[in-house]
């Protein structure tokens, strides 16, 4: 009987093990060329990550790896790459109806709407995108309405949008454009200008609600309004308003409007933005570029692949995205994106600022992402060459000191 207790105490010792959640991942990443994006160039350097975080940057040569890391070599490293606008886990990899959560039609303003609610952690777009190295992507509610919804900053791992999500909301998004003018009679905005009116009305009234709300008169406070609410903390500055503006009337609308208001903006797509440099410049805002591979037809008919290369040469902060389309292929892969700016006017580092610490500026997330540096988070990605050429693959992907992939691609 003893021996019999003895079993059954050694099979509950070995099921505590076992059940028992496992430590974060200690990962060595060697690379041939290191871009840290927050100094020069480093040769044959190792990046060791410990829970979670970036521990120690050295040099190969003279350190000795513990034998309880995870060692990961590849010929290029650099920070994850930040997809700076997108709707991945709003819009599903199939293109069908019942995975396209990005774009809400039933009414022209709705800031309300939390890409929160809507992002879908486990889509396979958002595992299909990290296996490029993204690994930081800023997605919500795609242009389309006057205002959209909110949008969120997630890493691109983890089984719920709990466990991705690092900051919601990160944006509001609203358009200025012809994909927001209502084309069915009588419906609004029908013009250009009922869009300004309609926007400067909606701040005018979250002006007073805000105002109301401050009141010391119990009485007078206004109940809880979701909409004005979150249009309050655009005003307030407590986050910005992303506007989808390709037109240089469209762009000057938006600059306008913000001046009249005092919120931040940043601006979005923004094609003809080359033809409003020193008004941007004045204005210090920061665009995130439009995807170099967008069709070029209607509000977008005059977009440049210099367009990056432009407005960063001007002292402009830049970023560049996925995008979004309303069609085929809803969304694109930055990582081949920022190859094409890379061949019209910009230099290898300035592009991947556009895809790491740059896009992580805009996003106000550069204290945990965008670079690799000491206490930011172990997000790391492994090419066997130039990322930018067409026939270099991404070899390993690695979120929050985890190895999230490591099968080239």
């Amino acid at each position: 009987m003893p021996r019999t207790g003895h079993i059954i105490q050694t099979i509950f010792l070995v099921a505590a093990v076992v059940i028992t959640p496992p430590a974060l991942a200690q990962v060595a990443v060697i690379g041939k060329t290191v871009y840290t994006m927050a100094g020069p160039v480093l040769k044959d350097t190792v990046v060791i990550i410990r829970d979670g975080k970036i521990a120690e940057i050295r040099p190969v040569f003279g350190t000795v790896i513990p034998g309880d890391l995870r060692i990961l070599r590849a010929e290029v490293v650099t920070p994850g790459l930040i997809d700076a606008h997108s709707v991945v886990g709003l819009t599903g990899i199939y293109n069908q109806k019942h995975d396209q959560d990005q774009l809400e039609h039933s009414a022209p303003i709705q800031p309300e709407l939390r890409a929160v609610d809507a992002y879908n952690a486990l889509e396979d777009l958002v595992a299909y995108v990290r296996g490029f190295g993204v690994t930081t992507v800023h997605t919500g509610h795609a242009p389309g309405e006057l205002i959209s919804g909110q949008t969120i900053v997630v890493k691109t791992a983890g089984r719920t949008v709990d466990e991705a999500v690092f900051r919601a909301p990160a944006m509001v998004a609203a358009t200025l454009s012809s994909s927001a003018r209502k084309k069915e009679k009588g419906k609004s905005p029908g013009t250009r200008g009922k869009m300004m009116a309609l926007l400067r009305a909606e701040f005018v009234k979250v002006q007073n609600y805000l105002a109301k709300r401050e009141s010391g008169d119990e009485e007078k406070r206004p109940p809880r309004d979701l909409r004005l609410e979150t249009l309050g903390r655009v005003l307030s500055g407590e986050i910005p308003l992303l506007v989808t503006a390709d037109r240089a009337q469209d762009i000057a609308s938006a600059l306008r409007l913000a001046r009249e208001f005092g919120f931040k903006l940043v601006l979005d797509s923004a094609a003809e933005s080359y033809l409003l440099v020193d008004a941007i410049k004045d204005a210090a805002v920061p665009v995130i570029v439009h995807p170099s591979m967008y069709r070029t037809w209607g509000d977008r008919k005059n977009l440049s692949f210099e367009t990056a290369a432009t407005l960063r040469h001007a002292g402009i902060r830049v970023a560049l995205q996925s995008g979004y389309e309303s069609y085929v292929p809803k969304t694109r892969v930055v990582l081949f994106e920022a190859a094409i700016a890379a061949a019209n006017g910009l230099t290898f580092e300035e592009t991947l600022a556009t895809i790491t610490i740059d896009a992580a500026r805009i996003l106000g997330v550069e204290d945990r992402v965008g670079s690799l540096e000491l206490g930011k988070d172990g997000d790391v990605a492994l090419y066997d060459g130039d990322p930018f050429e067409y026939t270099t693959h991404c070899v390993g992907v690695v979120i929050d000191g985890n190895v999230v992939s490591d099968t080239p691609r």
